[in-house]
């Protein structure tokens, strides 16, 4: 039975690819049917192939012009009333923020929308970045003010900062750990390296702690510790906090830093690891961790909101302070020493993925919300 039509909006294809899609497909098969907008890239076959229906959408990530943002809420709109779904999905900051006063003006009936992190412009100082920060909290309260709204956070910090901003009841709320982890997928397979692979893992940009990944790097090696250094991942050039391919140059040809580029088989990819680095200076909810964390990798990460909330310090993994290298080396190197500390979290890294971060649990409280905001309309 056909329940209605959803519409995700989302900043570009392949984090559609990488985040939503088994939540899209569970979607389609409870009987809605399901569009996806969406700056294209070269997913759109894959997209199809699902039988999701695709919308290309002109948005720029790393762009907040008001002429470009003008441009990209008049197609929303324009998608909006040609398709009217019951419910519309926006996730990462400018598809909610656009995606909401569309949905407001088109007269969308039920609205969710996914904070998956507040993102660089919360992160960064300055007078420019404040400026931006009263901008972008006046277009949140403006674009959320929908009479049938579900706000997906992924930890407490920014549940909090978007409960501030918008005044909301806390039952327009709920908090979703990241997208889940397949855990048939990302299977536990015991570390066999002779010398440990220390691996990153993201988007290569500043604020990920690539910088800081690398002096780390650096540090353990002038101090002779036996460790591979390896970064997974490519530059975001759309990204202002983007690393240019220059510095990887230069970091592999010093010898400090292996990059394998960008992959998109990481279930097999983290098993290669011994331990899974993510010095982030803020997240959402990496997806990251509970992948390592489910192929039995110990972690560490920084005590910033979202990371810490995805490992249990000294159980399955170690907290550092943001932007210290020295902080970050010292943790690496304590688990590089000791073998049986790192299968010992590993093994409690097993554990959490299975008890709190399973997909189908994710997927599950997604098809929840969907039905609720559906019987409301």
């Amino acid at each position: 039975m056909k329940k209605g039509k959803i519409l995700f909006v989302i900043n570009v294809d392949w984090f559609f690819l990488s985040h939503r899609l088994p939540i899209a497909i569970k979607a389609l098969n409870e009987g809605y049917e399901v569009h996806i907008a969406t700056k294209i890239t070269d997913k759109a076959e894959e997209i199809k192939s699902y039988g999701l229906i695709l919308h290309n959408l002109d948005i720029s990530r790393g762009d907040f012009s008001f002429f470009k943002s003008l441009k990209t809420l008049i197609q929303l709109i324009q998608i909006f009333k040609r398709i009217r779904p019951q419910l519309v999905h926006l996730v990462t900051i400018k598809p909610i923020i656009l995606g909401g006063i569309a949905a407001r003006i088109a007269n969308v009936k039920g609205v969710i929308a996914a904070i998956s992190g507040l993102g660089y412009i919360f992160i960064n100082n300055g007078l420019i970045a404040s400026v931006r920060r009263v901008l972008i909290k006046r277009l949140y309260q403006f674009s959320l003010n929908h009479h049938n709204l579900r706000i997906i956070c992924q930890n407490d910090n920014d549940l909090q900062i978007i409960r501030d901003i918008t005044g909301l009841n806390k039952d327009t709320f709920s908090m979703i750990s990241g997208s889940g982890v397949p855990l048939e997928k990302f299977k536990f397979i015991k570390d066999t390296n002779e010398i440990p692979n220390i691996m990153m893992a993201s988007r290569l940009l500043i604020d990920k702690g690539v910088i800081e990944f690398s002096k780390a790097a650096k540090i353990l090696k002038e101090k002779n510790v036996t460790a591979n250094f390896i970064l997974v991942g490519e530059p975001d050039l759309e990204n202002p906090s983007s690393i240019h391919y220059s510095q990887i140059k230069e970091w592999r040809e010093e010898g400090i830093i292996d990059c394998w580029g960008h992959r998109d088989d990481m279930h097999e990819v983290l098993p290669l690891a011994s331990i899974v680095v993510l010095p982030s200076y803020r997240e959402g909810f990496p997806k990251i961790l509970i992948e390592a964390a489910a192929c039995g990798r110990a972690v560490v990460t920084t005590d910033v909101p979202g990371c810490r909330d995805a490992i249990y310090n000294e159980i399955t993994g170690l907290l550092v302070p943001v932007k210290d290298s020295y902080a970050l080396a010292n943790a690496i190197e304590k688990l590089v020493s000791n073998k049986e500390w790192r299968r010992t979290m590993g093994n409690e890294g097993r554990i959490m993925a299975e008890e709190k971060f399973d997909e189908n649990i994710v997927i599950t409280k997604h098809l929840e919300i969907y039905n609720l905001l559906l019987a409301n309309q």
